[in-house]
């Protein structure tokens, strides 16, 4: 049996299965990435609740795995060289599981690379655009009486949104008729756009309709289904 007693990680969140890849997060957007990613490829997995509520995330238990104090993060007893690697930042994990799998990441070189510029898309654009917009229009920053940062996100996203369905034009999926790390990424941002942070009137989402049309094709996916609840409360 694998002995993962040298991560303190584990001490807060013990093993049942210390085979299985342990996985450390929350149902948020950049939490369910890979969930879903694990959902789709098969991999045995064992998940365990980061709760913000009990502010977990700021535990030394939980730093010493992720020392940027986000989640996901993922714990892999059979790393590389089958040793144990901890893995934090939700890209990263994505590249490293499809690596893993030999699944949902292209290894012809120009294939690969546009899905990950795609990828890096949504890590520097989607997420912390859309990120900004629900904290203005959501949460604290929706009591401020001046509505110029909020308006400046809005517009930002609604830019992205742009891009996006421009791409989306004609095909299935962003990389085309290919599934990939790239949808896993964007969409559960777009549905938390318009679905928790109730933005899609501020970026009048029906302005982008293959964006929509691609939202609800991943939504009807079995693995998203499941990985959109997971960990569970």
């Amino acid at each position: 049996m694998t002995d993962l007693s040298a991560f303190p990680i584990t001490e807060k969140w013990p093993a049942q299965f210390p085979e299985w890849i342990q996985l450390y997060s929350l149902p948020t957007p950049n939490g369910v990435k890979v969930s879903i990613m694990l959902e789709e490829i098969g991999l045995p997995y064992e998940p365990h609740r980061v709760s913000f509520d009990t502010q977990d995330q700021m535990s030394p238990a939980f730093l010493s795995l992720s020392p940027n104090n986000k989640i996901p993060a993922i714990l892999d007893p059979h790393g590389p060289g089958d040793k144990p690697l901890a893995l934090f930042e939700s890209g990263a994990i994505l590249i490293y599981l499809a690596d893993k799998s030999g699944q949902l990441l292209a290894q012809e070189s120009a294939a690969r690379y546009e899905t990950l510029q795609w990828l890096m898309f949504q890590m520097g654009g989607i997420g912390p655009m859309f990120g900004q917009l629900g904290f203005f229009n959501r949460f604290a920053g929706k009591d401020y009486e001046d509505k110029r940062p909020r308006d400046r996100y809005v517009a930002e996203s609604a830019r992205l949104l742009k891009v996006l369905d421009e791409r989306l034009q004609g095909r299935d999926w962003v990389m085309g008729e290919r599934y990939t790390i790239a949808d896993i990424a964007i969409f559960p941002w777009v549905r938390n756009l318009i679905g928790f942070y109730e933005a899609g009137h501020l970026v009048e989402i029906n302005n982008f309709p293959n964006v929509l049309r691609v939202l609800e094709r991943f939504l009807a996916r079995p693995a998203v289904i499941r990985g959109l609840e997971i960990p569970k409360p």
